[in-house]
């Protein structure tokens, strides 16, 4: 059976090049990076160029590049850390979007108990953040604003240098989580009116269990992580050097391939939505379309008009070898509809009735060809079975 993995934006597969660069670390340079002996000094030597290649890449200083497990901690310590920060001066208001991933909402939840104010903002119908709600929200006690760069859901990206702007003129920090876009949008800090970046390795070809915050110097945030001065003191624990190696390799590789693979994978989408759309007119496609990361598509079914099941559709696409679905894979198996549809306007049924192809580096217009042919079987079968 041919096999097909159109879930990219959950995960990818470490590269060949990414795995060649950890293995000289994972086997004989395998040293503690903070040992002052021959080992731990060629560990910490590793460990500072990847954080240097890394931070270039972003148009950072090497010295605001700090690497961590992965995208939820970093969520995590950029709410919890500034609102800690921000606390002993009396600012207590967070702001976020309705549509950010559960390491921020999760997180910005649990800040209620610890005595923060909390402003959850609205999106339309294609997943944006209405400037002049943003603007409102942001009051003379609001110590951060977190709204992601583009979502992982339906690949919408956000206006960030305009919602950074706002902000800035009002002395707030923002936070953005761009796990999602590294590697697939240009990133230069220089010009990005943000203070804290999250990231993850994994989701652009590097290892998992690896990941980076990046925080602008003067930007005064607490550690959650104490027990060492790792990290210049902001994350505490041995440091993952070889996890950094292929971080720093993977987000070359993607930078590298920038500009020919974003339209080469937009092509690839657009088809895909065609071959589906000639099957199904009334297919709904979510997100903004014109303006989201080129790899994502996500649609639904109006309940309306089909009643379909979102769960039976990603089994039926698996039985035939094709991998997607419905949302993020952080609460995929859940019977909750996807919050950020809901969030867009998306009825409890539709939001149910939706697939996330997220399409990736070794994609070919074949596969895309086969997924489509699938996908339109799988929904007809469904909906037969279902009447």
């Amino acid at each position: 059976m041919k096999r097909v993995y159109l879930d990219h934006s959950a995960t990818t597969p470490l590269a060949p090049e990414v795995f060649e660069a950890m293995r000289l670390f994972l086997t004989e340079a395998f040293g503690n990076a903070s040992s002052i002996h021959g080992f731990g000094r060629e560990a910490k030597r590793a460990l500072e160029e990847s954080r240097e290649r890394i931070a270039r890449h972003i148009g950072a200083s090497f010295d605001e590049v700090y690497f961590n497990s992965g995208g939820t901690e970093s969520d995590n310590h950029a709410l919890t850390g500034v609102f800690l920060a921000a606390r002993e001066s009396g600012k207590n208001h967070v702001v976020i979007s309705a549509i950010e991933h559960h390491a921020v909402l999760e997180t910005a939840e649990h800040l209620k108990s610890l005595g923060a104010r909390l402003t959850v903002l609205p999106v339309d119908r294609l997943g944006r953040v209405a400037l002049a709600a943003a603007g409102k929200a942001l009051d003379a006690d609001t110590c951060l604003i977190s709204v992601m760069h583009a979502n992982n859901e339906v690949g919408t990206i956000q206006a960030i240098e305009e919602i950074g702007a706002l902000a800035r003129a009002k002395g707030i920090l923002v936070h953005s989580d761009a796990v999602q876009s590294l590697g697939k949008l240009p990133i230069d800090v220089r010009s990005l009116p943000v203070d804290v970046l999250s990231f993850s390795a994994h989701k652009i070809y590097g290892p998992k269990g690896i990941g980076a915050t990046y925080i602008r110097k003067g930007t005064k945030i607490e550690s959650l992580l104490r027990g060492g001065a790792q990290e210049s003191k902001r994350r505490a624990g041995t440091e993952n050097v070889a996890g950094a190696v292929g971080f720093a390799r993977a987000v070359e590789l993607c930078y590298t391939i920038l500009e020919t693979e974003s339209p080469r994978l937009g092509n690839l989408r657009q088809e895909l939505l065609a071959r589906i759309q000639k099957q199904f007119p009334d297919l709904v496609v979510n997100g903004d379309f014109t303006h989201s990361l080129p790899n994502i598509l996500s649609v639904s079914f109006d309940s309306s008009l089909r009643k379909l099941d979102g769960d039976a559709l990603i089994m039926g696409m698996d039985l035939r070898g094709v991998a997607v679905t419905s949302g993020s894979a952080c609460t995929s198996g859940s019977l909750q509809a996807s919050h950020v549809l809901l969030a867009m306007g998306r009825d409890m049924q539709t939001a149910r009735a939706t697939v996330r192809f997220s399409l990736g580096r070794s994609t070919t217009r074949e596969e895309i060809a086969y997924a489509a042919e699938a996908f339109c079987d799988v929904v007809k079968s469904v909906e037969a079975a279902q009447r």
